[in-house]
């Protein structure tokens, strides 16, 4: 018979329900933390760091403004201002998600009221959306198992490449969707808790669909990671359900539409599938790559000459990427996007590559953390599944000539982000507009400028978006006349290469006289004075108006009492000077002699008519005598504005007469 000695049950106490639960202090909490992620942070506080600044100076210099950026600026504007969806009809050609997160941003961060320029707010939006997925870039990488360094140089070449810092700073819906499109790679990563995991990704893949829907693209590729990272014996039922969320997130849209009575197509009013039917079949195609005309090859040459570096490095990332099991999905999407652009009849729009910059910078250092470790192992003798050692030291020695290669450019692309002004022809332009032309006129203009312009003081129903005049019923309905109902047209790149799709605004263009310019190149806007009555009619008035204008300039260079220069008297026998500061001067010739400084054009006004008058002398003194006298010439001729400063009187004149002609 055997024994069995049984051991006594150790049990613990009962704790006294008197005793707290002991906490360490907080600062020792915190001080574990930090021990815990210190080295982390060491890598990537400086990452952001460094993105932020480079993103926000000289944020409202370069790139100048364009139209893109001008409407998801104003949508959001309008939400906060004036309680609508956009400032015009709603048509469904994107989810009005995107422009609703950045109204949320400029509405909680009162951006709006920090910048005089509307869409300057919607780029301090873009930057913190852009931070967001800088830090989602780095925690993706972690979660793939890249090293520190690594996932560092991911989030950095995201954050700082001259291609980035163009389309970052630009206000585009694609950089509201990125960050969401990070978290659900992230998220469908998850090694824990998978079905919340799973079901946060379809959620915010969702949203990254209702921000730009374009993104649908990484659908199947967010599915093949969700697929190889799901447990065997949970994946049908986690799929399942992740799939479920995402078609509910996805139906909300239809039920939106349908809600509104816009879901199909009907009499007087817009529909979701009117606009799925001109994003995916009726929108003019790009071109061919190959025909330095088309669309197609514009957009991709900006991009080549923004980063060519950036470009070729991801492409062969992700050639090299489709051997390595832990980057293939991101390879493969990647390769995918690239290939779509080149599909017969396709549109391929400028912000395209947007999508496609977190996963080239995690491709390239993700190779580069593969080589790394690869060299390492090799040369310590042990095997790896990796890259071949002489694979590995291929990689190395690209990647160094690729260093070399952008040192130089990067510099050069990065001081012209941070130094140069490209957006003040526009600033320019719109402070012009506000100070020359009547607040009750009707403009057609880059839409861009809208917002600004209606805070100024012109009348909203006034301020028409260019593209809008021939797309938009109820623009149509206020504008019986087409063209010949606007006043002025102001041209920027945008309107220059968008108007062959409307003949309204080419017949705006070609029946216009330019009134004032700035900038030179793609920078140049024209404000353009409109002549209803036609291109002819307005040449023969001009015509009979500038022999009027020298006719009158001859007389004054002829008169005894004027003292000035032989270019001055030379610059009023060409009748070079406007015609109600022609009057003036003669008016003020009669009391007596007069000195003038010779004639100069005002900003934006070069070869047009001279309406500033220098007077150094006149009535025996330049000050209060000759203010008092300007004041008594009457409202047809009185000067817009008087100045006196060193003995001098400057006289500027309205740009436009009261009748809407140029002065």
């Amino acid at each position: 018979m055997t024994a069995t000695i049984e051991r006594p049950v150790e049990k613990t106490p009962p704790r006294s329900p008197q005793t707290p639960d002991i906490q360490p202090p907080a600062g020792q909490e915190r001080s574990s933390w930090l021990r815990r992620h210190g080295t982390t942070l060491m890598f990537l506080v400086p990452v952001l760091a460094i993105v932020g600044v480079v993103q926000r100076i000289n944020m409202t210099g370069s790139p100048q403004r364009i139209d893109d950026e001008g409407t998801y600026t104003a949508q959001a504007w309008s939400i906060g201002n004036l309680g609508e969806l956009t400032h015009y009809t709603y048509w469904y050609d994107h989810p009005p998600l995107g422009w609703i997160q950045i109204a949320g941003y400029t509405g909680l961060t009162g951006a709006f009221g920090r910048y005089a320029q509307a869409v300057m707010a919607g780029r301090e939006a873009m930057i913190f959306f852009a931070l967001v997925s800088v830090l989602l870039v780095w925690l993706l990488a972690r979660r793939m198992d890249l090293s520190r360094p690594a996932a560092a140089v991911a989030a950095l070449v995201f954050g700082i490449s001259p291609l980035a810092v163009q389309f970052h700073r630009t206000v585009y819906l694609d950089n509201v969707a990125v960050p969401w499109l990070l978290l659900a790679f992230l998220l469908a990563l998850s090694r824990k808790n998978q079905l919340a995991g799973f079901i946060g990704a379809s959620f915010a893949f969702g949203i990254a669909v209702l921000s730009k829907e374009t993104f649908l693209l990484a659908l199947p590729f967010l599915a093949w990671v969700m697929i190889r990272n799901s447990e065997k014996s949970t994946r049908r039922y986690t799929l399942a359900t992740s799939g479920a969320i995402l078609a509910l997130v996805g139906l909300s849209y239809v039920v939106f539409a349908a809600v509104r009575g816009e879901l199909v197509p009907g009499k007087g009013h817009t529909s979701l599938i009117s606009g799925l039917t001109f994003q995916l079949g009726t929108r003019t195609a790009s071109g061919s790559i190959f025909d330095s005309r088309s669309l197609f090859f514009k957009v991709v040459d900006q991009w080549w000459n923004l980063d060519q570096v950036f470009i070729v490095m991801t492409v062969v990332a992700a050639i090299v990427a489709l051997f390595l099991k832990r980057l293939r999905p991101l390879a493969v999407l990647v390769l995918f996007a690239v290939a779509i652009m080149f599909r017969p009849n396709s549109y391929v729009p400028v912000p395209y590559v947007i999508m496609l910059l977190p996963f080239g910078a995690l491709l390239i250092a993700g190779v580069g953390d593969t080589a790394v470790k690869a060299y390492r192992a090799r040369r310590a003798g042990r095997m790896t599944t990796s890259l071949s050692r002489v694979g590995a030291t291929a990689w190395l020695v690209v990647s160094a000539l690729a260093v070399a290669a952008i040192v130089p450019l990067w510099t050069v692309q990065l001081r012209g982000f941070l130094q140069t002004d490209l957006d003040a022809p526009m600033v320019s332009a719109e402070q012009w507009v506000d100070d020359n032309v009547p607040h009750d006129s009707r403009l057609l203009v880059d839409d861009s400028m809208w917002v600004d312009l209606v805070k100024d003081g012109f009348a909203r129903d006034n301020v028409i978006w260019f593209y809008k005049i021939d797309t938009d019923g109820a623009v149509e309905a206020q504008s019986p006349n087409g063209w010949k109902d606007s006043d002025y047209i102001v041209t920027t790149d945008s309107v220059r290469t968008s108007a062959g799709g409307s003949k309204q605004v080419q017949d705006a263009l070609k029946n216009s006289t330019v009134v004032a310019t700035f900038g030179s190149a793609n920078q140049m806007v024209d404000v353009r004075q409109i002549h209803p009555q036609g291109e002819a009619a307005a040449k023969t008035a001009a015509t009979k108006e500038k022999a009027a204008l020298t006719t009158a300039g001859l007389q004054l260079s002829q008169n005894p009492d004027l003292t000035g220069s032989a270019a001055l008297k030379k610059q009023l026998a060409a009748g070079q000077l406007n015609a109600r500061a022609s009057v003036v001067l003669g008016q003020l010739l009669a009391t007596g002699p007069v000195s003038v400084k010779d004639l100069k054009p005002l900003p934006g006004e070069n070869g047009l008519a001279f309406r500033q008058l220098v007077v150094t002398k006149s009535a025996g003194e330049p000050g209060a005598q000759l203010t008092t006298w300007l004041k008594s010439v009457g409202s047809t001729y009185a000067p817009s504005t008087v100045t006196q400063a060193g003995g001098t009187t400057t006289i500027v004149f309205p740009a436009i007469e009261r009748n809407g002609l140029v002065g």
